[in-house]
């Protein structure tokens, strides 16, 4: 059995694992890791944001999504610790290929609740690979501090996607997602097949 077919049931329903290699480049290149996540934290605060204020009607949707806006944030706040503490700079934004081709994804048109779910089906799948990515540091990195931290990133993330695919599940039949969430993953799969391995990026 290939790593790829041993490890996919272990990682959130992602069809394709990181390649066990990322970790040592990204090791490698850690100021440019800690810089690019903490632009992804902020962008998921702010993914978060835009969707409570699109959909401010739907009242469980906005109470769910609150408190991750603000843990998100929390975590901005963290990875900019952990820069600050070995003097690392917080460099320039970069653009992000991964999230662009996912944007690419993005069914246009169709019906708000159509819309809704497609942000939020986005927004879960870039949480589990996050959550994949911070599992792969947590465990194979040597700085002992670095370990510690993204494990406890890698719970949250996790809860993250589950609750974006419950939101989803709630505002849409849920046969209609899960059927649209396979593929997404498919997509998704086929997109990390065909990036360069970098390690100076966090997807």
């Amino acid at each position: 059995m290939s790593w790829q077919e041993s490890t996919k049931e272990k990682m959130l329903n992602l069809q394709l694992p990181t390649d066990p290699r990322w970790v040592g480049i990204a090791e490698m290149q850690i100021e440019d890791i800690l810089v690019d996540h903490a632009y992804c934290e902020q962008k998921a605060a702010s993914s978060c944001i835009s969707l409570i204020i699109r959909y401010n009607d739907l009242d469980e949707l906005v109470d769910t999504l609150t408190p991750i806006v603000a843990e998100e944030w929390g975590h901005f706040e963290r990875v900019m610790e952990q820069l600050r503490k070995r003097g690392l700079r917080f460099g320039k934004q970069r653009k992000d290929e991964y999230v662009a081709k996912l944007y690419d994804f993005v069914r246009k048109g169709g019906s708000r609740k159509d819309q809704l779910t497609e942000g939020l089906l986005m927004n879960a799948l870039i949480e589990a690979r996050s959550c994949e990515r911070f599992k792969l540091l947590s465990k194979n990195i040597e700085d002992e501090e670095l370990r510690k931290f993204y494990y406890e990133l890698m719970i949250s993330e996790a809860g993250h996607y589950v609750t974006f695919i419950d939101l989803a599940r709630k505002y849409q039949d849920p046969e209609k997602v899960n059927k649209r969430w396979k593929e997404w993953l498919e997509f998704e799969a086929e997109v990390m097949g065909n990036m360069e391995l970098r390690g100076d990026r966090m997807h």
